[in-house]
């Protein structure tokens, strides 16, 4: 009987680039409120997050009310800007590709683990037409934020597949804690939003450079599981 491998992606920052259009909402979002908007490294660097931990951490100082109003502006600025077609997210170079090889793999199911919304994977997936390409696809509306290991855990569950035969692959330092916290195996991707330095100290195995790169790792950690190549 095959054995599957389970390999779970993140989205912002390792599937599609959606910084641009994160700052800008989040500039937005703070500025309907009076309050100057945050560097764009901090920004960048909460990406990952669930909205209410994103803004949270944004908007330390302020008070739950205003929190509340960042947390409702963000969600409606970002679905704004979203309907310019110069702001949709793209997807990064080979990474549609890779799913789609990824995906008819015998032994392989594909997953995602993100800070998004469902409705926004939903609607990324259906843009690229990789709805089918993910058996298992977790979001902050159903699972504790990251690094948590809820997502992860939710993964594993609906699939079946044990945490010895999982990877997450991310590009922020809580895609690899929340791996750790989770017991499966971490690959950072260094074109993300977050220093390749902070992806191993926070536990990542090795960090791919490019989406070849990633499949050379991915076709290793395979080799060691070989109902799945």
């Amino acid at each position: 009987m095959t054995k599957p491998y389970l390999i779970i992606f993140d989205c912002d920052g390792t599937l599609v680039d959606s910084q641009h259009l994160i700052v800008a909402a989040m500039e937005r979002a703070f500025g309907t409120v009076g309050l100057a908007p945050p560097p764009r490294e901090a920004v960048l660097g909460i990406v990952g997050l669930s909205l209410p931990e994103a803004i949270s951490r944004l908007a330390r100082n302020a008070s739950e009310e205003t929190v509340a109003r960042i947390r409702k502006s963000y969600a409606g600025a970002f679905g704004e800007l979203r309907q310019n077609p110069d702001n949709q997210e793209p997807m990064y170079e080979g990474a549609h590709e890779a799913v789609i090889e990824l995906a008819g793999r015998e032994g392989v199911v594909l997953g995602i683990a993100t800070g998004k919304s469902r409705k926004g994977v939903d609607r990324l997936l259906e843009r690229f037409q990789l709805g089918d390409c993910f058996t298992t696809i977790q979001t902050a509306d159903d699972a504790p934020s990251k690094p948590h290991s809820g997502m992860i855990d939710r993964a594993i569950q609906e699939t079946g597949i044990e945490a010895a035969a999982t990877v997450m692959i991310g590009d922020t330092s809580f895609d690899m804690e929340m791996a750790r916290n989770a017991g499966v195996r971490a690959l950072g991707v260094s074109w993300g939003y977050h220093p390749v330095e902070m992806l191993r100290s926070e536990g990542a195995h090795d960090v791919a450079d490019d989406y070849p790169h990633l499949l050379c790792m991915l076709n290793g950690v395979l080799a060691e599981h070989p109902a799945a190549q």
